[in-house]
């Protein structure tokens, strides 16, 4: 059990150091507009991901048949049609998408991508199968090999173009090599079928997932939507950057996480003692690593900044604690997601996250009254606080698993944060207040310490070895 938990933390914390990489070595390599351009690509990849993402690898590993290669190949097949329809639209929107953000003459490269959904069509679902007997390694390895050759194109590329080009063409090479990647390390012969009553059933599954997808896109880009139309290129090449530093290592932790206690959860759901004991245990596993990531940024985060990005980014420094809080609030809801995700409740993590597209207007009006990204900021983490009260209402309402038992490590990891964010406003005010601060980061790491021996829970699992 450690050494898959090994396995999975390093193979996902290379994978997104990687994307990390790629995206500082842009950030470097060409001008704020033009990383201001180049993440814009990104936005239209979460177009296509929003559109097409009905939960097919989660369901090879969460379902009974699971293992079955007449399943695998139909979700195979399903996987491959649907990613015509993805491809379609994203041609389809490029034009008013460029329109939206003010680059209307750089439509072609929203059009270019759109082949993207096409070529992950025929990824192999063999690296998601294999999960299901705890091999994670195929799955580490698509993602990562592709994507360290992209991080590796990026100076030849800044040769030939020396502009956002370098973005588009990397992240066109990585899509390809995952696919590619897929077929290489996977055991069966690549096969696709079919059959419709395994679309209809692949498709009741995954349709919340879909508009989950849909949810997710607002979460991730609806913010930067707005920040890129309102405030201008450049401003969202800095907040872009910020969301980078902040939304990496949340990742890493929550899709680590999420892969970990996922199989268990799903075998343990006829049991339901076993099932309420590892849902406290996944919640308190994401509160503490919330709460280590929180104060991380805090203490490194200006060092890192100037370490990594130079004096031409500085401007993100007194922001890159808030996105820290906001990151750590959406990394939360993730326990929850997990739980609904093996009762196969996928319309929970939906409706937990829907708090943040209703915000998204307020977030708007904001951005354009104010002229400033920590309204805009605020805003999110206010909705992403209500998100996470939505998820444990949902498993407890929905799932009969009550939160209750862990009422105090919650309580104590939301005054460790509201206590961040006051010491953050304190440091970045116009009139900074030592004393204040000081006494303030007392209190902070007295409730970081404490938080931690109330979740008892996660400490048991830890010194039983993941027993249960």
């Amino acid at each position: 059990m450690l050494k898959s938990a090994i396995v999975l933390l390093s193979g996902n914390s290379f994978f997104y150091l990687m994307l990390f990489a790629r995206n500082l070595i842009v950030a470097r390599l060409i001008s704020i507009e033009d990383y201001g351009i180049a993440s814009t690509f990104a936005i239209s990849m979460a177009i296509v991901e929003m559109m097409s993402t009905l939960g097919l690898p989660q369901m090879i590993i969460q379902d009974e048949d699971g293992d079955n290669p007449h399943m695998q190949t139909n979700l195979q097949g399903f996987n491959f049609l649907r990613s015509f329809i993805s491809a379609g639209a994203l041609f389809i929107i490029a034009h008013p998408l460029a329109k939206f953000l003010g680059i209307p003459e750089l439509a072609w490269t929203y059009q270019l991508l759109a082949v993207v959904p096409i070529i992950s069509g025929l990824t192999h679902f063999d690296i998601y199968r294999l999960q299901r007997q705890m091999k994670y390694s195929p799955n580490i390895l698509s993602h990562l090999l592709p994507t360290v050759i992209s991080v590796i194109s990026l100076w030849p590329l800044h040769y030939i173009y020396g502009d956002y080009r370098v973005m588009l063409y990397a992240l066109l090479i990585q899509w390809v090599l995952t696919t590619v990647f897929s077929h290489l390390l996977a055991e069966r012969p690549f096969r696709m079928t079919f059959d419709r009553q395994t679309m209809v059933r692949a498709f009741r599954f995954g349709w919340p997932i879909l508009l989950g997808g849909a949810v997710l896109f607002v979460i991730f880009n609806g913010e930067k939507l707005v920040v890129g139309r309102e405030l201008g290129l450049e401003a969202l090449a800095l907040f872009s950057m910020g969301f980078t530093l902040t939304l990496t290592p949340t990742l890493v932790l929550e899709t680590s996480v999420q892969s970990f206690f996922l199989p268990q959860l799903s075998r343990n759901q006829k049991e339901p003692l076993q099932f309420q004991k590892l849902s406290m245990t996944i919640i308190q596993s994401y509160l503490l690593l919330g709460l280590m990531f929180v104060l991380g940024v805090l203490l490194l985060g200006d060092p890192v900044v100037h370490l990594l990005l130079g004096p031409k980014y500085e401007a993100i420094i007194p922001i890159l604690p808030w996105l820290a809080l906001l990151q750590a609030l959406r990394m939360f809801k993730a326990g929850g997601n997990a739980i609904s995700l093996a009762r196969a409740q996928t319309e929970n993590p939906m409706i937990a996250s829907l708090a943040r597209v209703v915000a998204l207007p307020a977030a708007w009006y904001a951005a354009a009254t104010t002229g400033e990204l920590l309204p805009v900021i605020w805003i999110a983490a206010i909705a992403e606080f209500v998100g996470f009260g939505l998820s444990l209402g949902l498993i407890h309402w929905r799932l009969k698993i009550s939160p209750r038992p862990i009422t105090i490590s919650i309580g104590l990891t939301f005054l460790c944060m509201f206590l961040v964010g006051l010491y953050t406003s304190l440091k970045y005010a116009s009139i900074p207040s030592p004393t204040s601060q000081s006494a303030i980061m007392v209190c902070v790491f007295a409730t970081f310490l404490l938080a931690p021996l109330t979740m008892g829970f996660l400490r048991r699992y830890v010194a039983e070895k993941g027993q249960v």
